[in-house]
This record gives C-alpha cells, sequence and structure tokens, in this order.
C-alpha cells in the first residue's frame, strides 16, 4: 500500500508542479494543492499513515539541509542585525495582535496568551522551496528570513515553556533556556571542529559515497541534537547543511544530496501537508477560520515587514520578507497539539488552528511571488 501511494504522491507532486509554474506559480503550491485532492478529505487515494509522516519528516530536514548547504556564510554574517530585528518584530506583533483577539473572543487569560504564541510561530521550509525557485536563497532578502526564523524558533519555544509553567504543566524554565543555549554552543563547536575532521575522515574509504553518508549522518545527527534539546530538528539539519558549506566538499554533498532529497523525500513532505489536512468540525466555525486565517496573515506580514524596514529593506523588499515568515507550518501544529492536551485549547478551536496552519502554507508561495516578482520588475526598470 505504502509503495502505491509513493507513486501516487510522486507522480501527482511532480505534474501539480509544473502547472504550478505554467501558470506563473511557484511549483511547491501545485504540491500542496494536489496533496488536498489526494488526501482523506477529497479522493481519499493517499492517507495521513505514520509511515508517510515519518518519510515526509526526512524530506523537510533534507530540504532544510540543502538550504544550509546553500547558505552564503558571508551575506548570513552581515545580515545578522537583520535577522534580529525581523524575527524579534514576527513574534512580538502576532503575539500581541493573538492575545488580543483571545480578549475579545472571551477566552481566559493564559488561553488567549497561548493563541497569541500560536500566531507568533513560523515554518519557513515551504518559503525556502519558494525563494530556491526564485533564484533568491542566497540573496541578502534569503539570508535575512532564514535567519530571522532562527531567531522566531527560539522566542517562540521559550515563550511556550514560559506558558506551559504557568499551566501548571512540569517545566522547569531555567533548565529549557539552558538546553537552548547548550544546544547552540555545542552545535558550533561541532560545526568548527568536528564537521570537517569527519568528512575528511570518511573521504578515503573504500566504500561507495562515503562522504555523501558522511554529510547525511551529520545531517540526522544535528537534527535529532536539535529536537532533543527542544529545537526544532529543521534548526539542527540546517546549521548542518551551513557547516558542511565551509568546507571542501561542499558541492559534492550538495549535489548528491538535493538529487536524493527532491528525487523522493522533498515531494512526499510538501504533498502530506495536504494529504494531512481535515476539514471536519470546522463548518460551524468558518466565521472564525475567516478572521483567524486574516489575522495569522496579517500579523505576520505586517510585523516581519516593519521589522524589515526598520533595518534598512525597502517596503517591496520588506513585504517579501514579511510574506515569506506567514507560513506556520509544522511548528504551530505541534504547539497547537501540547496546547489541546493542557486543556489550552479547546478541541473545535484545535481543528480551525489547523486548518489557519493549513492556509497560511498555501499563501505563503502566492504572496512571495506577488511581492519579489514586483521587486524583479522594478530591479529591471531601474
Amino acid at each position: 500500500m505504502l509503495i502505491m501511494q509513493l507513486a501516487i504522491i510522486l507522480l501527482a507532486s511532480k505534474i501539480a508542479g509544473d502547472i504550478s509554474v505554467r501558470l506563473g506559480q511557484p511549483s511547491v503550491l501545485g504540491k500542496l494543492l494536489v496533496g488536498i485532492v489526494l488526501g482523506p478529505s477529497v479522493l481519499g487515494l493517499v492517507n495521513d499513515t505514520d509511515i508517510l509522516h515519518e518519510i515526509s519528516q526526512i524530506g523537510v530536514i533534507l530540504l532544510m539541509f540543502i538550504a544550509g548547504l546553500e547558505t552564503d556564510v558571508d551575506e548570513f554574517k552581515r545580515t545578522g542585525k537583520a535577522s534580529a530585528v525581523v524575527g524579534t518584530a514576527g513574534v512580538a506583533v502576532p503575539m500581541s495582535l493573538g492575545y488580543a483577539a483571545g480578549m475579545v473572543m472571551g477566552m481566559p487569560v493564559l488561553e488567549a496568551i497561548f493563541l497569541g504564541l500560536l500566531l507568533s510561530a513560523t515554518s519557513v521550509s515551504i518559503s525556502v522551496q519558494a525563494l530556491k525557485e526564485m533564484g533568491r536563497l542566497k540573496s541578502k532578502e534569503g539570508s535575512v528570513i532564514l535567519g530571522a526564523a532562527v531567531i522566531d524558533d527560539v522566542l517562540v519555544i521559550v515563550a511556550l515553556a514560559f506558558v506551559m509553567s504557568f499551566a501548571g504543566g512540569d517545566v522547569n524554565l531555567t533548565m529549557v533556556i539552558l538546553k537552548k543555549v547548550a544546544f547552540f554552543a555545542i552545535a558550533l563547536l561541532l560545526s568548527w571542529k568536528a564537521v570537517p575532521w569527519i568528512l575528511r575522515k570518511f573521504a578515503p574509504l573504500k566504500v561507495t559515497e562515503a562522504v555523501i553518508s558522511a554529510g547525511l549522518i551529520l545531517c540526522f545527527s544535528f537534527a535529532y541534537f536539535a529536537e532533543y534539546t527542544g529545537v526544532a530538528s529543521v534548526i539542527g539539519a540546517y546549521i548542518a547543511g551551513v557547516a558542511i558549506s565551509l568546507t571542501n566538499y561542499k558541492h559534492e554533498v550538495f549535489e548528491k544530496v538535493e538529487t536524493i532529497g527532491y528525487a523522493i523525500f522533498v515531494p512526499v513532505f510538501f504533498t502530506s501537508i495536504g494529504v494531512s489536512a481535515q476539514f471536519n468540525g470546522i463548518q460551524e466555525n468558518w466565521k472564525l477560520l475567516v478572521i483567524l486565517s486574516i489575522l495569522a496573515i496579517a500579523a505576520k506580514l505586517l510585523g516581519c515587514a516593519i521589522g524589515a524596514k526598520a533595518a534598512g529593506f525597502n517596503w517591496n523588499s520588506s513585504l517579501g520578507i514579511g510574506s515569506a515568515m506567514i507560513s506556520r507550518g509544522e511548528v504551530a501544529l505541534i504547539i497547537a497539539a501540547i496546547g489541546l492536551d493542557a486543556k489550552l485549547l479547546q478541541q473545535d478551536m484545535f481543528a480551525v488552528i489547523v486548518a489557519v496552519v493549513l492556509i497560511t502554507t498555501i499563501v505563503t508561495p502566492l504572496m512571495m511571488k506577488l511581492f519579489f516578482k514586483e521587486k524583479a520588475q522594478g530591479e529591471r526598470a531601474a
């Protein structure tokens, strides 16, 4: 059954991606939408199984690993301040507006804060693919988006720990923060000393694709370490990619991993987002869905755009950066599941949030195409 589902996903995602590009949109949009068509909500040809979920997780990890391999480290350093401003604004504005919306809806204070926290999350895996297709992953804007996403992730996770401690969960806030600090300190040290050494040791081994295997071992190890310390696994994979990009093995690893990733794992990831869409229980709350979707899109777009503008970008670039931060993806879904277990999110609200996450994910590549296309036209005119 899994083998047939993989065949269907790969065929449908490639065709849908091609149609999307022919219509002037990023291919990722077609892959997301075809997932909804293939899934239980429409045709029911593909089911959201645990195995499919695990394959899709490998897909997003490889996607961010490839993004790390393509990162211009010098540009990343130059945009560090801008990333910090964008990441902070991208949490502060949605957090404030989400809390205000919760209070207007009559939620208890802690639940309103949690709603704000949910709207603050960002997942740039979709944005990475859109940037890649538009040739902007290595641009100044691309570097800011990736840096801001890391900062956003850390701020949201620390805030989540803070909220959970007030909700009566068994959470040691100090330990949570120390684990995050430990992850980045150890990951940077390993990137500097261990990664080049491991690649050099693997290179002369008399086995096939030794260097590629070493790269994947580092990718998955960093991803696991990140997840173990409470940081998103994609952040670990991204850091591993950046570390390898500074070595002489960058191009060899990039070419082979891109082939492996885009042949099977990455298409499964994009399509599985649509497959996992559930529309049960939102019919009665469609007004709430519309309001929260607009709020989720506007809060991230404006918050990050204002941050980018304050960091010196023009409005087109600022709005492009803001649009790339809109997708909530798997980060918001994980937080929502935690909130459901902790009784900070009601079941009907959980269904609405899942739909909001899907909407923000679909809207992201559309808006990026709009703003970055306008920017490109402005550059040509100049």
